[in-house]
């Protein structure tokens, strides 16, 4: 099976695209997990699928597989370099695409200056959505991990989040509570693990522990868990930059009730074919 694929971007948050409406081909999670080898593949964060939609009413329908092969509801990242390349491919001529995603429906559209905004939807904060086994919803709670109980805010922006606040993210120990968070028996589906520092009311620096795959350079559904979850804190306005590893996030958030506003850059890497 010969696969023609494009290597893709988003603040260094990579993905390999596969368009599965010009070419037939149908990858398997053992595939995905040899492709997403950094040594022996192609390397990359995530999988992301281009099927055409089973909806007439929405113009495209997007599969996110992580690393690992397990499939992901939504990707904030993953749904800009997913506009870029339809377009780029000459698949759609439209500027705003309605897509189907595991996570249900989004809206992305391609701004004039490079950027792309992406509609994530409005929040869920209810437990069970994650899923998260607690007794009630509330804006934040303790988590006891090995080492110390930590407070978080448990958000669904088409896939989980547990965010907690640290003082400097530089300093934050990412990797070893990252992977304590995601196989925490409260979260049975896994969880992603978000390490926000707040600067101002209007910025803040992020870390992501992303489940499947470990710490990345950038989330887009993380940071917009993160900016969600400080608002309802009371620590951002309306309007935040998140700066990530990889870079930076304009993310707009009214209040419950709102969907969140995503906007940030893309960058196409390469183009190329593999034989499995």
């Amino acid at each position: 099976m010969l696969v023609h694929f494009t290597k893709m971007h988003g603040l260094g948050n990579d993905f390999m695209v596969v368009d599965q409406i010009s070419q037939k081909v149908r990858l398997r999670p053992e595939h995905v997990r040899r492709l997403s080898d950094r040594n022996l593949g192609v390397g990359f964060d995530q999988l992301l699928i281009v099927d055409p939609p089973s909806n007439p009413e929405f113009d495209f329908c997007y599969r996110i597989f992580n690393a690992d092969g397990t499939e992901e509801k939504n990707s904030g990242n993953g749904a800009r370099c997913f506009a870029v390349f339809v377009h780029e491919k000459k698949l759609t001529c439209k500027k705003t695409l309605k897509v189907e995603t595991a996570g249900g429906p989004l809206i992305v559209t391609l701004n004039d200056k490079g950027h792309v905004t992406v509609d994530m939807g409005v929040p869920c904060l209810d437990p069970s959505s994650l899923p998260f086994q607690v007794e009630a919803p509330a804006i934040s709670y303790s988590l006891n991990l090995a080492q110390q109980p930590i407070e978080i805010g448990a958000i669904s922006i088409g896939n989980p989040h547990a965010i907690t606040r640290v003082e400097d993210v530089a300093t934050a120990e990412v990797n070893k509570l990252g992977a304590e968070i995601e196989n925490h028996p409260y979260f049975p589906n896994r969880v992603n693990a978000g390490f926000l520092q707040v600067l101002s009311r209007t910025q803040g620096r992020l870390r992501v522990y992303e489940r499947g795959i470990g710490e990345i350079l950038a989330s887009g559904t993380g940071a917009s868990a993160a900016m969600v979850y400080g608002r309802l804190q009371g620590w951002f306005d309306s309007r935040v930059e998140i700066q990530l590893p990889g870079g930076r996030l304009q993310i707009e958030w009214p209040g419950e009730g709102h969907s969140v506003k995503l906007t940030g850059p893309v960058q196409r890497v390469f183009e190329g074919q593999i034989f499995l």
